[in-house]
């Protein structure tokens, strides 16, 4: 545990993208297996199985520090985040025994805690705090309350894996991607410069990421060398058909199946050994509906017969990515797309409604495209996706070959009532807030938002939120109605699961408005007419 936490320390502690990567490198060469496999388990987000609960924790964090549970809530609203508020509540251990490595506390300590009675747990919490110095016990809990976030994204890691073992960052990533397990074998076959990448049946691939279009569109050259389709909004997703059988992923390598039957039902038509890219939506007559309708589906693992005839879905397919067992990631998208259109073709009435291929754009050159694109929200699209014909399927966001050439977003004026502190670095300071729009002489949330500000106005927002708290609910604290803030967002539709009536899609902060009283504040009613409500 104890080089784990070093590990911690040092990527908390850098902003600099290199410095991470080295860090981590450094670590997998030099641990063993068992510890290396845990470390890329819990850095690539990938958590443990819920081991106890929060309020369990603040219980035993009072009874260990001596402090009354108000004070340990008060402390823990103050600070944010419950690892590090256990953390500093308690002493330092009078004697540092502990040498267990990372996987001997995961495998051995945190795993059986779940089947132990709650004066059991409490017996070996308490005994562990005593025995752990800060930063392994800051660790600790860090991995008991499931948000071990430190600035490390997956291709951080893959980067890392694949600089210790001499291999290209794809293969890594390939070997990483779906249900991973941190076991010695599987770390050792990661980092395996001759093994093969013998393809389990139910492992995805690492999926290829568009760059938002931030240029003229003329710069990317001619407009035949681009394939043109619309901006699907839905849930980005691989279906896997292997050994006769029909998988779902989706883009955050959550398992799909079950949840969308009509889609597997029709995968049986298709050959055996193909990898089919594209985006799940709710459909009907020949368009997409709100993606609340969609929601209504995602929590679903067996939706019934009413939920499939009040949101029936369709798989948009635009890429293909295995063809007859054989990845073929490295030819043309336009010969990618070509073999896929070919399978599609076979697909028996009734499954064709199912999997669709997402179709190609007419417009002979950018003017016309320019034109479609206008058109978006009327289709209820966020606009254009630009594909090089000759691009390979690569992994991650590689700027170049794929671009979304999205509309511009909506804004709205709304009133901060809300905040909570963020997470890692940043769970010292209010970073979340919640914006409210006038509804009469009342003010109603309609949307929560974290990114935006420059650490300048984060300081200072902070600042002002501790001295106008109105009311503190656990973490989050309502404030004094006085600054307004422009807000973008991509969609709004009508929703009955919001108090308010509306769901806002992807909110961010443009803008601190602060040449407005909050009166100038936009209206429920005019995010309604937005909403077609």
């Amino acid at each position: 545990m104890r080089r784990f936490a070093e590990l911690y320390a040092e990527l908390d502690a850098s902003t600099a993208t290199s410095a991470k990567v080295e860090a981590m490198a450094t670590y997998f060469a030099q641990v063993p297996a068992a510890d290396a496999a845990w470390a890329v388990h819990v850095l690539t987000g990938r958590k443990l199985k819920r081991l106890i609960r929060s309020g369990e924790l603040r219980t035993l964090a009072a009874r260990a520090s001596g402090y009354p549970e108000w004070l340990v809530e008060e402390s823990y609203s103050h600070v944010g985040d419950l690892a590090e508020t256990i953390d500093l509540l308690l002493d330092a251990p009078l004697e540092a025994r502990d040498e267990l490595s990372l996987s001997t506390w995961i495998e051995q300590r945190l795993a059986p805690l779940p089947s132990l009675d709650e004066a059991g747990r409490a017996v070996r919490l308490l005994a562990w705090w005593s025995e752990l110095p800060h930063a392994q016990r800051f660790v600790l809990n860090k991995l008991m309350t499931g948000s071990l976030r430190v600035g490390v994204s997956q291709r951080l890691v893959v980067q890392a894996l694949a600089r210790v073992a001499g291999l290209d960052t794809a293969l890594v990533a390939h070997r990483l991607t779906g249900d991973w397990t941190p076991t010695p074998a599987a770390f050792r076959a990661l980092l395996d410069p001759a093994g093969q990448l013998a393809v389990d049946v139910d492992q995805p691939y690492p999926f290829f990421l568009a760059s938002p279009l931030e240029h003229a569109v003329e710069t990317l050259g001619e407009r035949a060398d681009w394939l043109a389709e619309w901006k699907w909004d839905g849930i980005r997703a691989q279906l896997l058909k292997r050994d006769g059988a029909a998988r779902l992923w989706s883009r955050g390598e959550e398992r799909l199946d079950g949840r969308f039957p009509e889609i597997e039902a029709a995968a049986a038509a298709l050959p055996d050994g193909v990898a089919i890219d594209g985006e799940i939506l709710a459909w009907r007559d020949g368009a997409p509906l709100p993606f609340t309708a969609l929601q209504k589906r995602i929590g679903r693992l067996k939706p019934g017969a009413k939920s499939l005839a009040d949101a029936p879905v369709v798989l948009l397919a635009y890429d293909l990515v295995e063809d007859a067992g054989i990845d073929i990631r490295t030819s043309s998208l336009q010969e990618r797309r070509a073999r896929l259109a070919q399978h599609l073709a076979t697909l028996p009435a009734g499954a064709d409604a199912a999997i669709q291929l997402s179709p190609a754009l007419d417009g002979d050159d950018w003017q016309a495209l320019a034109r479609l694109r206008e058109a978006s929200r009327e289709r209820g699209v966020e606009g254009l996706m630009l594909k090089r014909l000759a691009s390979p399927y690569q992994v991650g966001r590689k700027r170049g070959d794929w671009w979304k050439w999205k509309v511009e977003p909506y804004t709205l004026d709304a009133v901060l009532i809300y905040a909570q502190a963020g997470h890692g670095r940043r769970a010292n300071l209010f970073t979340d807030y919640t914006f409210a729009v006038w509804d009469g002489d009342a003010l109603v949330p309609v949307a929560k938002a974290y990114s935006g500000l420059t650490d300048e106005e984060i300081g200072r927002l902070d600042r002002w939120i501790r001295a106008h708290t109105l009311e503190r609910f656990g973490p989050v604290r309502s404030v004094e109605p006085h600054h307004v803030f422009e807000l973008a967002f991509e969609a709004i539709n009508a929703s009955s699961r919001h108090k308010s009536g509306v769901a806002v899609r992807f909110p961010r902060i443009l803008r601190w408005r602060t040449d407005l009283s909050i009166r100038d504040a936009d209206s429920l009613d005019q995010l309604k007419t937005l909403a077609g409500g």
